[in-house]
């Protein structure tokens, strides 16, 4: 995995030409994306793959144990395994592109893909940084609330909200937090896209995401700003919302590839 993360022998060797984009690239890369969705809405898929997941986390943490403590970070951490989400999404607003008819089912295309192992191989990276990032959580919380133990939610709420150890691992974890979604962010905004859409090695395609936030840091930080209020509006009520900001922003992180990286 590590040769093939930073191979410099990958299957298309010229460097990818970049642009420059603004204010209005975002916008009509949303606008893009929201067209994508309309034209195969994939809503039910995501609401069947995020409820029982936080379905489970959630009702395993009401019992409290050691779980309890990660029920935030776990929630929260799902947004930094987003990138893999969407590749089913990215490969659907491809072949929507090219012309062709889609819909829901050619998320699934990405299964029979020459580009399957470097998908894998980007997916395993973003899962280590999932689990550092649900060490780190732990540590701080261990180093901050964590010296008495809570047997229930609201023992553990009254500790968060009406302590200044609870205050403090508030801001530290958010701002930890904040620091892994700007790392994924960094890594993934072109990498997913582009393994997709060409014939490189994941190394290749990090490389040219850091190069693309490098080029457009005002622009990409703005994205980033865009993607975190959209996954914090689709949580209201019940997480139903992400549902639809999910592939929507997934949709238009694939326009946004296609305006940073020049074909």
């Amino acid at each position: 995995m590590a040769r093939a993360l930073t191979s410099t022998a990958p299957l298309a060797h010229a460097t990818p030409e970049l642009r420059r984009i603004g204010l209005a690239d975002l916008r009509d890369a949303l606008s893009r994306g929201f067209d994508d969705f309309l034209a195969a809405p994939t809503q039910l898929v995501f609401l069947g793959l995020l409820y029982p997941v936080i379905g489970f986390v959630a009702a395993r943490a009401a019992w409290g144990g050691p779980l309890l403590p990660l029920l935030y970070p776990l929630l929260a951490g799902l947004s930094l395994m987003g990138p893999l989400m969407a590749i089913g999404l990215y490969e659907i607003s491809r072949r929507r592109e090219q012309g062709h008819a889609v819909s829901w089912l050619d998320a699934f295309a990405v299964l029979r893909s020459p580009a399957i192992v470097s998908i894998v191989l980007l997916g395993l990276m973003l899962l280590g940084i999932f689990l550092l990032w649900l060490v780190a959580a732990q540590v701080i919380y261990g180093s901050t609330v964590g010296a008495v133990p809570h047997a229930t939610p609201g023992a553990l709420l009254h500790d968060v909200i009406d302590t200044q150890a609870g205050w403090r691992m508030l801001l530290i974890g958010n701002l930890v937090g904040g620091g892994f979604a700007v790392l994924v962010l960094v890594l993934t905004v072109v990498s997913f896209p582009m393994i997709l859409d060409r014939q490189v090695g994941p190394g290749v395609a990090i490389r040219t995401s850091v190069r693309a936030v490098i080029l457009n840091p005002m622009a990409m930080a703005l994205w980033g700003v865009v993607v975190a209020a959209g996954l914090v509006i689709g949580t209201v009520p019940l997480f139903i919302g992400l549902a639809v900001v999910v592939p929507v922003l997934g949709h238009a992180t694939w326009h946004l590839y296609r305006k940073v990286v020049v074909a």
